[in-house]
């Protein structure tokens, strides 16, 4: 899904359940590969700038890559009824993702001081997860993103969510699945175990 579109759709959903006249829908999505960044993006965090297409963004965190292999995860989430309290909505998606990597055989968690969800590994730590979240009338949208097997060498062209000293692995590099229908399987269940009931629905495009 190219991202102009996506996020043109997210917006409009999100105003439609604002409005009362839309229902909450979590979208999952791939994209071809890009670069977006977020409100508090840095110049210099953009390595190779004509790497690849750059779509700024107003979600909350930096630069973060997006590309065919990663389960984009796009929330539009009435927090009116969910209660209205950002701290406890991020917590309950670190919550959510790492309940299904637990599913897909990964041990994974969030850390003090950085967004996303990380593992161990070779003796460090990674990213495995991203978080980027944005509210308008309490209504959330944008949301998460999952490496199940993406091209991690395009993440060499920025400092992803600006984190210099910490890398960016998959699912696949770690061992785990490499497909997103089992990870799309893992999120749903996860998903339902934190936010409430789920059913399939269409996209909105």
């Amino acid at each position: 899904m190219p991202y102009p579109e996506a996020v043109a759709a997210m917006e409009a959903r999100a105003q439609a359940i604002a409005d009362g006249s839309a229902g909450e829908l979590v979208w999952l999505l791939q994209h071809p590969p890009l670069y977006t960044a977020g409100v508090s993006a840095k110049t210099d965090d953009l390595l190779d700038p004509g790497a690849l297409p750059v779509f700024e963004t107003g979600r909350g965190g930096q630069f973060t890559y997006h590309g065919p292999g990663q389960r984009v995860c796009y929330l539009m989430l009435d927090l009116n009824s969910r209660g209205r309290d950002v701290r406890a909505f991020v917590a309950g998606l670190e919550r959510w993702l790492v309940a299904a990597l637990a599913d897909l055989g990964v041990e994974a968690g969030p850390r003090e001081g950085r967004i996303g969800v990380w593992v161990e590994e070779a003796g460090a730590e990674a990213k495995v997860a991203a978080i980027g979240v944005k509210l308008r009338r309490w209504v959330s949208f944008h949301g998460v993103s999952l490496n199940v097997d993406p091209n991690l060498a395009h993440f060499d062209g920025i400092v992803p969510c600006g984190q210099r000293e910490h890398g960016v692995t998959s699912l696949a590099k770690l061992g785990a699945t490499s497909s997103l229908e089992v990870a799309d399987q893992a999120l749903k269940a996860a998903f339902e175990g934190v936010f409430g009931p789920a059913v399939d629905a269409p996209p909105p495009l």
